[in-house]
């Protein structure tokens, strides 16, 4: 990168970096905001989800007859 010598040049070259820093931290905002959104919507479908039915008693489901 060159660095201008003239008042002119030295200007754009901090305009045109001030918004490269303005449009680095809009693009970090937008990526939080959007990690946000899919935090919430993780968790509203892990509450969604029903609860595991009860285990079955013992000695039930256990075996299987195979004569036949």
């Amino acid at each position: 990168m060159e660095i201008p010598t003239s008042t002119t040049g030295l200007a754009t070259l901090a305009t045109a970096m001030s918004r490269t820093k303005l449009e680095g931290a809009v693009d970090v905002a937008v990526f939080k905001k959007a990690l946000d959104m899919q935090e919430e919507s993780a968790a509203q479908l892990l509450q969604s989800l029903s609860t595991p039915a009860a285990a079955l008693p013992d000695g039930v489901g256990g075996r299987i007859d195979t004569t036949a």
